[in-house]
């Protein structure tokens, strides 16, 4: 799952994107509305959690370009104004959420996952194929009764390829999804991160190389 987080406070958009990485995001940053409109423009992102109140173009405006453009960003709106007519205000602009600052990042963090539930078609619950569990709410993986453990990125590349439902999935698609802006494109950290995957899930391999398309649970 993809984030934009947009706010001008550099130390609090930073704090937001660590905290949401932690749990397996690829988050960029922006902290301004010009540089998300930027963004916008070349990745596809699940969520956008915004700032209001941004210099060079305001949220009210990039909101407006994200609604305007079709795409299946949902918008989380953060504001200082805790009034509600501020908030019916953000709403009425196309925001599906917002956000009164002071938060916690424990809500913010609930009110993504949740944001992330309506981009996508519904998922279960549990993601299951050939012996493999993944719990997505408590973070924990599965092979045949056996706990797993994993690394952030190797959870979130096995979360994608479960998601597939046996359909391959890229290498490109995998680095999108599963890593921020700032991956080398030419990196080889997604063949990495597989095999690092095959060994910890163990004997019968589950998932398969489609040699020049991707990976793939069958």
């Amino acid at each position: 799952m993809r984030v934009l987080v947009v706010e001008d406070e550099s130390v609090l958009a930073d704090a937001i994107a660590e905290w949401l990485r932690r749990e397996a995001f690829a988050v960029d940053v922006a902290y301004d509305g010009g540089a998300a409109l930027d963004r916008l423009g070349v990745h596809a992102y699940d969520v956008v959690v915004l700032d209001r109140d941004l210099p060079v173009v305001h949220g009210d405006d990039v909101c407006r370009s994200i609604v305007d453009s079709g795409g299946q960003s949902r918008v989380l709106m953060l504001t200082a104004a805790a009034a509600v007519r501020e908030r019916v205000a953000g709403l009425a602009l196309g925001a599906d959420d917002y956000l009164p600052k002071p938060f916690a990042m424990v809500e913010l963090s609930a009110r993504v996952h949740a944001l992330t539930r309506r981009t996508r078609p519904a998922a279960p619950p549990r993601l299951s194929r050939r012996g493999v569990l993944v719990d997505p709410a408590r973070r924990e993986v599965y092979r045949d009764g056996r706990y797993v453990a994993l690394s952030r990125k190797e959870f979130a590349v096995l979360a994608e390829l479960l998601r597939a439902d046996g359909a391959v999935v890229s290498a490109e698609e995998l680095l999108d999804r599963a890593w921020d802006e700032h991956i080398d494109p030419f990196t080889n950290v997604v063949r990495v991160t597989v095999m690092k995957l095959r060994r910890k899930l163990g004997d019968p391999p589950v998932i398969e190389t489609v040699p020049g398309v991707g990976y793939q649970i069958p």
